[in-house]
């Protein structure tokens, strides 16, 4: 049995987080599986996970904010107009003013991220100046584990990671102890993985094992027909530069065809089977995992990803609309002695968010009987 010192997040608590006002998430195992009609807040649970694997850091929250148009319009110091954080789109209710606070992290600990708002304070970075920092400007203040950092809200994000840059390096010249160490958390999905995420996971698994188990994890879809799997890099005789992109050597063709035109399903088994060897050790996060999965390959899908996970000491966490999805995760984890695999089905309304638990033993009457996951 898996206990919870093999679990970087054995419960997991949201509060005031986009569209969670509170949530708690009582277990979570080796492999999570969370499902709920859209606008539940499965993907925000996703994004909330990301930010308490990087303690809060700007990088993580920008990013989030930037793939979801949320940005706003700054003036610099040269009076050039900048685009920003919209800082009141991580909050719930988007509103940003005095008690707007969030807290993320396992249920009754102290190992919590927390980000809250608060007046701006003067800043001790004396290499750093800039005139658009006003005496009432509000700021954002993130903390982990007693390290805080400080981003004011009136400013762009090129100025923010100049100030976030100086900052970290000024602390880790005083006491390299005091700053929270990060955890691996990779990301993938809704969508099939572009050719450069492939790219760089590919880079931690060549000529290694987790080689031959990205093959393996192809002939889920192909079966003996995939022989190998590579990755090629631009002519060097050529002007035009090309990010190395996936090749396969199919058994009866003189040369290899890139993975991409093998279909979505390829391309998303790889890309799951690659970010398994490049989260280990740490959180991966699979959105609407099913995509591109066809139904009847999802035991086995399933399967590898419970067992590679329990190998990496991987925790991953995912989102599905389907109920095939679910009955394969399903048959997979009663299959796999000593893996944890748990299914949620998250219910949100203005009041409160809330989780219906299927426990190893409710999984099969959630397989056998169907879930609402719409």
């Amino acid at each position: 049995m898996e206990s919870n010192k093999d679990i970087y997040l054995p419960s997991l608590t949201i509060k005031g987080f986009r569209g969670i006002k509170d949530l708690t998430i009582p277990r979570l195992g080796k492999a999570t599986l969370l499902a709920g009609m859209n606008g539940a807040g499965k993907t925000t649970v996703l994004d909330a996970v990301r930010v308490f694997a990087s303690r809060g850091s700007y990088p993580v929250l920008a990013d989030m904010l930037q793939k979801r148009d949320e940005t706003s319009v700054f003036t610099d110091e040269d009076g050039e107009s900048q685009l920003g954080p919209n800082w009141s789109a991580l909050f719930h209710g988007r509103i940003l003013d005095s008690d707007s606070a969030i807290s993320i992290g396992p249920a009754d600990s102290e190992y919590q991220v927390a980000i809250r708002t608060q007046p701006s304070i003067q800043l001790e970075l004396p290499t750093y100046q800039d005139a658009s920092l006003e005496d009432d400007a509000i700021s954002i203040e993130t903390s982990f584990n007693g390290y805080k950092r400080e981003y004011p809200t009136n400013l762009s994000d090129r100025q923010i990671r100049r100030m976030d840059y100086l900052r970290r390096r000024v602390a880790t010249s005083r006491d390299p102890e005091e700053m929270p160490a990060s955890l691996i958390c990779e990301s993938l999905g809704p969508g099939i993985p572009s050719s450069s995420d492939l790219d760089r996971f590919w880079d931690d698994v060549a000529l290694t094992d987790e080689e031959r188990r990205t093959v393996k994890a192809l002939r889920l879809i192909y079966g003996d027909m995939i022989e190998r799997v590579a990755f090629i890099g631009e002519n060097s005789r050529s002007r035009l530069r090309v990010n190395r992109r996936a090749m396969v050597k199919v058994n009866g063709e003189a040369r290899p065809v890139p993975l991409m035109s093998l279909g979505d399903g390829a391309v998303r088994v790889l890309g799951v089977a690659l970010a398994l060897a490049s989260s280990r050790g740490g959180f991966l996060l699979l959105d609407e995992v099913e995509n591109g999965i066809h139904h009847s390959i999802q035991r086995d899908f399933w399967e590898m990803v419970l067992r590679t996970a329990h190998e990496n000491n991987v925790q991953v966490i995912a989102t599905t609309h389907s109920n095939d999805c679910v009955k394969g995760f399903a048959h997979a984890a009663m299959a796999l002695d000593g893996v944890v695999g748990l299914l949620h089905r998250i219910e949100n309304d203005e009041i409160k968010a809330r989780i219906v638990s299927y426990s190893e033993d409710g999984l099969k009457t959630a397989a056998e009987q169907g879930i609402e996951v719409r």
